[in-house]
C-alpha cells in the first residue's frame, strides 16, 4: 500500500483549488498547476470541513475495517489541518 508524503488536509484543499481553477473540472485555467500551488491554503477550511464530515464511517466502510481506526486516523488528519497557533 502506498502512503503519501503530502498531508491529507493539503490534499483535499489542492483538490477542491483545482476543481474551481483547473479548465479541466469546471474552472476556466488551462494550465492551473502554479495557480492551485499559489491558493490550496485558501481551502483548507473547506477541507476541514470534508474531514469533520469523514469522521464517522458509513455501514460499508465500517464493514470493510475497523471504525475505531478510521476515526483515529480522520481525527489526526484533522489535527494536522488546524491553524498554527502563536502566543504572543
Amino acid at each position: 500500500m502506498d502512503v503519501s508524503t503530502t498531508p491529507l488536509p493539503e490534499r483535499i484543499a489542492r483538490v477542491l483549488a483545482g476543481q474551481r481553477i483547473s479548465a479541466n473540472a469546471g474552472g476556466d485555467a488551462e494550465s492551473a498547476g502554479e495557480q492551485v500551488d499559489n491558493a490550496w491554503r485558501d481551502y483548507l477550511a473547506d477541507a476541514r470541513a470534508v474531514l469533520r464530515t469523514l469522521r464517522e464511517p458509513d455501514r460499508k466502510m465500517a464493514a470493510a475495517g475497523d471504525p475505531a481506526v478510521w476515526e483515529r486516523m480522520v481525527l489526526a488528519a484533522i489535527e494536522e489541518s488546524k491553524p498554527e497557533t502563536v502566543v504572543l
